[in-house]
């Protein structure tokens, strides 16, 4: 059943796409894809009618109810044929998004070649990062890196690979396009380069403060309610992509202006007691996890408290990713741990090793750890949350918010089939 529907949903999206001819921005990485189609999204919605892929709509289904401008059907069958139906009659006549925003999600092998074939061209092609997670079905990262970086293999002449040169795997990656590259991080050799980050309030209002530089001009971002690097990066994407669509950095770090993380990225959210809540629970892997505790570093100014479910995903990785983030937690100097989810007892054991000198506490899961995050805070605690989706960190955030009835608009994975 789901083979025969994943055929017809391709063959609806191609019609979709020979129809209307839109232009196409895919993204893939191991982290990032959302934060950077969002940004994305700010910025060619200067010049330009948009469509991006809804929430996790970025795979074998999801991808084609995107190009579509549908919703699941679930496993109601009334409801798919509904789609059909209505997607056949946008075909004769339809107000088509001049671009589409789309991401590409890898789970295994194979993932890549399968959405390529549904969208055909790609114009702008953006690889945000190839880390270790994701790793549960490809034998090392080298596999993962090859998956990925399949996506800008076969771009045309006239399209465009936006590549991270802050992630080396991403970097490689270069030689292997014959598409223009254009480069994007801190690195002194990215085109589109970032420098002076800091965080900063600007009118009562956290955020993250850092120039661009591109072709000798240097232009001041700050992205409001953003708290850490992986918005940085999220922006040099974007302001990469909107140059190929002639939207200069002036209009795309006004723009930006607007953009806000979405829910569980990195969000600062008032806790109980008078402490702040870096609510970070939408996912984990180690480079994103230790992101996290850097913006942690740079943002409190009391106790440091660091409450991370375990990182699902990583295969091999498993134990050598959770082993890194031990090391920074103690680099850190946090002195309250609260570890949730069975490979998370590693990250105990890497801080034993390390003589850790804080106080860490392991609990099976985040319904047995929120009550003894809760009472452990005292006002001017700051606390990261983060953790895989398997480990539901969000429900720790939700007892210590100060205000959890505002949840449901905060919170990621609020919706009735998640509660």
């Amino acid at each position: 059943m789901r083979t025969l529907l994943e055929k017809n949903l391709a063959i609806l999206a191609k019609l979709f796409l020979w129809r209307y001819h839109p232009k196409i921005v895919a993204i893939t990485g191991s982290v990032g894809k959302t934060s950077t189609k969002e940004a994305c999204l700010r910025v060619l919605q200067t010049k330009y009618s948009v469509r991006q892929s809804r929430g996790n709509y970025n795979n074998e289904i999801g991808l084609p109810l995107t190009i579509a401008g549908e919703q699941t059907g679930g496993r109601n069958l009334l409801r798919w044929a509904w789609i059909f139906l209505k997607s056949i009659a946008k075909l004769a006549h339809a107000d088509y998004p001049q671009v589409l925003v789309l991401e590409l999600g890898v789970d295994r092998p194979g993932n890549i070649a399968y959405l390529m074939k549904i969208l055909g061209k790609v114009d702008v092609a953006v690889v945000t990062d190839i880390g270790i997670s994701h790793l549960q079905f490809f034998t090392d990262q080298s596999e993962l890196a090859r998956e990925k970086l399949s996506l800008i293999k076969k771009l045309p002449l006239e399209a465009a690979a936006v590549l991270n040169f802050d992630s080396p795997k991403v970097q490689e990656g270069r030689i292997q396009t014959k598409a223009k590259v254009v480069s994007f991080g801190f690195a002194r050799e990215a085109q589109i380069k970032a420098s002076d980050f800091r965080l900063m309030q600007v009118e009562g209002t956290w955020g993250s403060n850092f120039k661009v530089h591109y072709e000798g001009t240097v232009l001041p971002f700050f992205l409001p309610n953003s708290l850490g690097k992986p918005a940085v990066y999220a922006a040099l994407a974007a302001v990469a992509v909107g140059l190929q669509f002639d939207i200069n950095l002036v209009e795309a770090s006004e723009a930006l202006k607007s953009y806000e993380p979405s829910q569980g990225r990195q969000r600062l959210i008032a806790g109980i007691r008078q402490t702040a809540i870096i609510d970070d629970t939408y996912n984990a892997a180690p480079a994103s996890t230790i992101a996290a505790l850097d913006t942690l570093n740079n943002l409190a100014l009391g106790r440091k408290i660091a409450v991370l479910g375990s990182m699902t995903e990583l295969g091999a990785q498993t134990r050598s990713g959770h082993i890194d983030v031990a090391a920074k937690i103690v680099e850190s100097a946090i002195g309250l741990v609260y570890l949730v989810g069975e490979e998370a007892k590693i990250i105990r054991e890497g801080l034993q090793a390390r003589k850790f000198s804080g106080r860490a506490q392991w609990f099976a899961t985040s319904d047995s750890a929120k009550i003894s995050v809760r009472s452990a805070l005292l006002p001017g605690d700051t606390i990261l949350v983060k953790g895989s989706q398997a480990a539901r960190m969000e429900k720790i955030v939700k007892e210590i918010m100060l205000e959890p009835n505002l949840a449901p608009q905060l919170l990621v994975r609020q919706s009735e089939s998640w509660l």
